[in-house]
């Protein structure tokens, strides 16, 4: 009878968290299409010509002297191109006219004329087609610079750089080829494949959800444990105990501290103040609102060195409850990550502040920066439960890991600019999960705008991977430990 009420007891409770998870699964889905918005559709084409440095001036272009561009497009959805000008440092009169013409079609995608009186030297003439153009991918486009009326002495020159050149593209004088690429740039947008199959992903995601609470409910019928609902009984049943590790932790923390609470604030503001004096002089050129920009790798990675390096001690700091009471051992990492995320949330508050003094402009990408907060927090758990088990068995991994915390902060674009790194130092940011993290921030923050969909993927499996590969390591040793406390 007691094992007949217990199944109904929890097929009620399957029940009532089915109805909610899926409530809460398509609510987050809707709310996620409106807050992603265009971004979840378009990105900016990988396909687009970057400017290349200018080396020298191509021919003058007088009545008769034309400069022509071939390149092949690899945009999905053509917007414009841009072409770097000369002026040889004086006041011209006269016109220049711009041609784009696609090459296999014969069609004219852009016709543009303009007064070169109003050209300064150096300046990048933006030419934007006006309405998008889909259907030239993979087409050899053919840019066309000529005038009809300017005079020698008096005209302009299209700037280019005479050492680089693509395989699939050519440059011509006067219809002659030369070496060399014309300083310009193509750009526009590719199709992203979230946006097109949103639905279906919608759909396939609630699949998995009825799968795994399918196999649950199979599970009860057996008499067998899931570990989701032992997850849920072990919070439940242990909620008390994890309040009062978290309250004791941050009391503790700012125990005989005057101002206590307030070096939460205070800790990333002497940061920032510190690290803009040394490093805004070098950067501050490059990068819009730069002191956000640091105070936001700043807040993140001092809370996944504070959040990490306090679970690290989490099992060897609890021996006497360890030894004497039968807790899930889990629980102990997760109260430091917990306390730690307490400090995570007021440390937010000077960010916002910063960020509305310095006049960030508002955009509902904002919204989206918790996903990024909670997949650190995941992370730092996994991280948590990894170092506290190793911990047990090697007490020199503390010392490691103040060393590890240093290199992975300098691995970090904190206060520098991602574009400075070699080309041969780029991998350390392609297996860097806190690289991920704060560019997904400052992406919401700082460009307003929604990270593209697989940065979202990057974040996700980073996270959870961390916690897998956690979680397995701190279970199979943790039968173990009051033999090694």
């Amino acid at each position: 009878m007691k094992t007949i009420k217990k199944n109904v007891q929890e097929f009620k409770l399957i029940k009532k968290i089915t109805i909610i998870t899926f409530v809460c699964y398509f609510l987050l889905a809707g709310l996620f299409y409106y807050l992603a918005g265009e971004e979840l559709h378009l990105r900016q084409s990988k396909g687009n010509i970057h400017l290349l440095t200018a080396t020298s001036g191509a021919v003058e272009l007088i009545k008769d002297n034309s400069v022509e561009q071939e390149f092949v497009s690899k945009i999905q959805i053509l917007q414009g191109v841009s072409v770097q000008m000369g002026t040889y440092m004086r006041k011209n009169t006269g016109t220049v006219n711009f041609e784009l013409v696609d090459a296999e079609t014969g069609a004219i995608l852009l016709d543009k004329s303009i007064d070169v009186g109003n050209i300064s030297e150096g300046e990048i003439i933006d030419l934007p087609i006006g309405t998008d153009i889909e259907g030239t991918y993979g087409h050899k486009l053919k840019l066309s610079i000529y005038s009809k009326d300017c005079v020698n002495g008096n005209a302009v020159s299209p700037l280019i750089n005479s050492v680089e050149k693509k395989s699939d593209s050519q440059l011509y004088f006067n219809k002659q080829p030369v070496n060399g690429t014309l300083c310009f740039t193509s750009y526009g947008k590719d199709h992203v494949w979230t946006g097109m199959y949103y639905k279906q992903i919608v759909m396939s995601g609630a699949c998995v959800l009825a799968c795994i609470i399918l196999i649950i409910t199979m599970k009860i019928k057996t008499n067998r444990r899931s570990y989701i609902l032992n997850l849920f009984d072990a919070m439940n049943k242990y909620k008390f105990l994890i309040q009062q590790l978290v309250s004791r932790d941050f009391k503790t923390k700012y125990k005989r501290s005057i101002l206590g609470i307030f070096w939460s604030f205070l800790n990333p503001l002497f940061m920032l103040a510190v690290q803009y004096f040394v490093f805004s002089t070098i950067f501050k050129s490059d990068i819009p609102y730069y002191h956000i920009y640091l105070l936001i790798g700043i807040v993140m990675f001092n809370y996944f060195s504070e959040a990490c390096g306090i679970s690290l001690a989490s099992i060897i700091s609890n021996t006497g409850l360890i030894t004497k009471v039968y807790i899930p051992k889990y629980i102990y990492p997760l109260s430091k990550i917990l306390s730690s995320t307490v400090n995570l949330v007021i440390s937010l508050l000077p960010l916002i502040g910063a960020m509305v003094i310095s006049g960030v402009p508002f955009s509902k990408s904002f919204f989206l920066v918790p996903f990024a907060l909670m997949c650190l927090v995941i992370f730092c758990f996994g991280l948590g439960m990894l170092l506290s088990a190793s911990m047990v068995y090697f007490r020199d991994t503390q010392f490691l890991w103040g060393i590890a915390s240093m290199l992975w902060m300098y691995a970090t674009p904190i206060f520098y600019p991602e574009s400075i790194l070699p080309n041969q130092f780029k991998f350390v940011l392609d297996y860097n999960p806190i690289y991920y993290l704060i560019k997904f921030v400052r992406t919401c923050i700082l460009e307003g705008i929604s990270p593209e969909p697989f940065l979202y993927i990057q974040c996700f499996l980073f996270s959870f991977g961390m916690l897998i590969v956690g979680a397995v390591i701190f279970k199979r040793s943790q039968d173990k430990f009051v033999l090694n406390l």
